[in-house]
């Protein structure tokens, strides 16, 4: 019929003029004596193994009834427990060789030859030097390279440990709390420090270490004409005071802070009232009048500096303007000559030369008559 699909038409059998042997069928004789074989050498093998099971001291895995329970029914808990997990159950997990009989998989697996030089490094336990990143096995004693950050969180601690130790750290460096000195009834009353103004034994310690000064906090704040703290700017300008008169610890002691423009920048430095304006008022320029002095001073040379600044730039512009002028003019076709020549006329230019007049400094101009020139004149 046409409307049938063309098949595949079966494999003809191979007869002796191919060359090709026919294939062999088994019997059933053959199939049941390979079976046979198969389950002695399989009964061989699980014999020698349980003989060096026995030799090497291994308890021998027992097998769970679980498959043999019905359907509904309950395990053993001795069954699922794994308090006595035989010592021939190997679990690739476990980090432990002796759960694993000694034997982890992952031990013998070797890395590809690209990767035989590769390195892991521990980011956790490196300096980050500026120069390159350096662990504590390149130079194990170098103990200023390798110093705990105080400023950052050590790995062991805790947020909350973190905080609390910012905290004790704070109170330490301020004196503060547990860490004030105890007032001793041991002393006597003319050694215990006492505050300057009040008497109070209620000292800010932090001051007294700094500058020397035995002053509570309510007179800090009742007397800030003396005890308010300036900056090393305010020091600078307003008393002129030198870098390195500020920077002597023993002539003017300071307290450091954090900037509070930029944590980046450097420490301010701040000092008491009282000790720059004896140190200015008495030492340097000898009272406070004489300080004022000295500051109008700076102030009308740091003025007449600059009017000097200004003249000299205004002349500079005066003459670059004539000389642009007289140039274009010549460009377009205006008239004029050479340097020197009369103006609107043909012929020299000669000046007639006015009274010498003072002008503002003290020096005796004289200006042309025709052209306008001025020229300074000085008498020797």
């Amino acid at each position: 019929m046409a409307s049938e699909r063309p098949s595949t038409p079966p494999p003809q059998p191979a007869t002796a003029d191919s060359g090709v042997p026919p294939a062999s069928s088994l019997t059933p004789e053959q199939v049941k004596r390979i079976e046979i074989n198969r389950l002695r050498a399989k009964a061989l093998r699980d014999q020698r193994e349980a003989e060096a099971r026995k030799q090497n001291g291994i308890p021998s895995l027992k097998r769970s009834d679980s498959s043999n329970l019905a359907a509904g029914q309950k395990r053993a808990h001795s069954a699922i427990s794994t308090s006595n997990v035989p010592a021939t159950l190997r679990d690739g997990r476990s980090k432990d060789p002796a759960q694993n009989g000694g034997f982890r998989p992952l031990d013998e697996i070797q890395p590809a030859r690209n990767f035989t030089k590769y390195v892991e490094y521990d980011f956790s336990k490196m300096t980050d030097t500026k120069g390159g990143f350096l662990t504590a096995e390149d130079d194990p004693h170098n103990k200023a390279l390798y110093a705990p950050n105080a400023e950052e969180k050590p790995a062991h601690m805790t947020l909350k440990e973190w905080e609390r130790h910012q905290l004790l750290r704070s109170l330490r460096d301020r004196k503060e709390g547990p860490f004030e000195p105890g007032l001793s009834v041991l002393k006597k009353d003319e050694e215990n420090k006492v505050c300057r103004e009040c008497g109070s034994l209620e000292i800010d310690w932090k001051w007294d270490e700094v500058f020397g000064c035995a002053i509570c906090n309510s007179c800090k704040e009742k007397f800030p004409e003396k005890y308010s703290l300036l900056t090393k700017t305010e020091a600078r300008e307003d008393y002129l005071l030198t870098d390195p008169e500020l920077k002597d610890e023993e002539l003017l002691p300071h307290l450091e802070r954090p900037n509070p423009h930029k944590s980046t920048w450097n420490n301010m430095m701040l000092f008491l009232r009282y000790q720059v304006e004896e140190y200015a008022f008495g030492k340097k320029w000898g009272s406070a009048e004489a300080l004022d002095e000295e500051f109008n001073r700076r102030e009308k040379e740091k003025k007449r500096r600059k009017e000097d600044k200004f003249k000299s730039k205004l002349q500079e512009l005066k003459k670059k303007t004539r000389v642009d002028a007289y140039r274009r003019s010549r460009k377009a076709g205006g008239g004029g000559g050479e340097f020197g020549d009369e103006i609107g006329r043909g012929g020299k230019h000669t000046h007639t030369w006015g009274r010498a007049v003072e002008n503002t400094e003290g020096i005796g101009v004289k200006t042309c008559v025709e052209c306008g020139m001025e020229v300074e004149e000085l008498e020797f």
